[in-house]
């Protein structure tokens, strides 16, 4: 490797743009993969066995409420860092600029509100669906539009965030398209339906270590092969992705100090504040005070995996200054360039690559798992006991039946549209 002052490096090595082909996948990795797998499902036996003599259905929906808030502040950090905040954070920075950084200052005002003002209204109306409180302001008939709304988009979403991922490491590395959605879909499934909020808490915790586990991996051996974070940021500068000072009020500008704090509190309170998967995690604390310390535990996590991302995609596009992947053909978008890049400084290490699926997946897995139980719970609690409430009073059995029946449709309804 030779190295210029203000000139790109040239890497030698059997990268992609020196051999023409991209590394695959080895046995090890597929392994690691199946591991992390395992270790989730485990945890919902676990959970499912252990707690199966609990006869509340608030046991079931809501821990019992009762969890400390550091599981519940890492499940709320993984149900919405998912996959494709991992493979769209580092595209953001090798595309554009510097800027998105920003968002990391509206997080705080996110959190502030969401804690402060919005979580104490649903912890004291002692509330299970977040809906139940536009019954109470309005009508039924607004809680079962917005609750169904929801369950739609939600569904929606956990398509979104298994298949993308899934894609873009077939498409760069031949990692199993099908394999990974139907595997991935049938484990979450099964934690979900039968551990109940328990295991899903608790394998979130597991799947964001994994995450950030995963991303350190990529971000040290990065720092290795380019330099260190000085020449990653001076070719950041030579390409003009150094970029903190637009104060814009255009709003065709793609990115502004404006839109990342003002706008990005907006779009982010409204998932952080008013979301049935962040409000049934909340409620789950004890007391309204934990679960507002559940809350703000939860900024400086959104903060790690975003600046860790936001430091890979800096490292990635250093990497690739003098050959870019989306113009040779490596790779058809922009999320296929962090697989790539991985492959390329870690495929030489067997088992590596399989980390990186491993914490690319754990993004997936805990917002799945954090949707089905969700929408499980709304409709449940909107549609059964909202209109059959003498019907659902006490039948707890009949209750976790129809949950484990809408987890498992909203599951394949999901997958079903993967396939679409």
């Amino acid at each position: 490797m030779e190295s210029q002052s203000n000139t790109a490096q040239r890497f030698y090595g059997d990268y992609s743009f020196n051999t023409g082909a991209v590394k695959r996948f080895s046995a090890v990795d597929y392994g690691i993969f199946a591991a992390v797998l395992a270790i989730s499902a485990g945890i919902g036996a676990w959970f499912a066995w252990k707690d199966r003599r609990k006869k509340g259905i608030d046991d079931f929906l809501l821990a019992g409420r009762n969890m400390s808030p550091f599981p519940v502040a890492l499940s709320l950090l993984a149900s919405f860092m998912s996959a494709i905040t991992l493979l769209g954070t580092p595209a953001e920075m090798y595309n554009f600029t510097t800027m998105y950084w920003w968002i990391g200052l509206g997080y705080f005002f996110v959190i502030a509100g969401a804690s402060h003002i919005y979580i104490p209204v649903f912890y004291n109306l002692g509330v299970t669906s977040a809906y139940e409180y536009l019954e109470r302001r309005f009508s039924r008939g607004v809680r079962t539009s917005a609750s169904m709304t929801f369950v739609l988009q939600m569904i929606l979403y956990m398509a979104i965030v298994l298949y993308a991922p899934s894609l873009a490491l077939h498409s760069v590395t031949g990692f199993t398209l099908w394999g990974s959605v139907v595997s991935v879909g049938a484990v979450c499934t099964l934690y979900t339906a039968f551990g109940g909020m328990k295991a899903v808490l608790w394998t979130d915790s597991f799947q964001v270590i994994m995450m950030v586990i995963s991303l350190l991996a990529i971000l040290i051996q990065a720092a290795v092969i380019v330099g260190g974070w000085g020449y990653a940021w001076e070719s950041a500068g030579r390409t003009n992705r150094i970029w903190f000072t637009d104060f814009s009020v255009d709003p065709s500008v793609r990115h502004s100090v404006w839109s990342l704090t003002i706008g990005a509190y907006f779009t982010w309170v409204a998932i952080f504040g008013t979301n049935q998967a962040m409000v049934q995690r909340a409620v789950t604390c004890p007391t309204l005070k934990k679960a507002q310390i559940a809350m703000w535990l939860n900024f400086p996590g959104l903060c790690i995996i975003l600046y860790l991302s936001c430091f890979i995609g800096i490292f990635m596009a250093s990497f690739y200054e003098k050959c870019d992947p989306i113009t040779t053909k490596f790779v058809s978008n922009s999320n296929e360039i962090l697989p790539m890049f991985v492959m390329d400084i870690l495929g030489h290490v067997v088992g590596l690559p399989g980390l990186f699926v491993a914490g690319l997946f754990s993004g997936a897995l805990s917002t799945i798992s954090s949707g089905l139980n969700s929408i499980s719970a709304c409709v449940l609690e909107d549609i059964c006991r909202a209109y059959f409430k003498s019907y659902f009073r006490e039948s707890r059995a009949r209750l976790l039946s129809l949950n484990y029946l809408f987890e498992l449709c909203f599951s394949h309804t999901g997958g079903g549209f993967h396939f679409l």
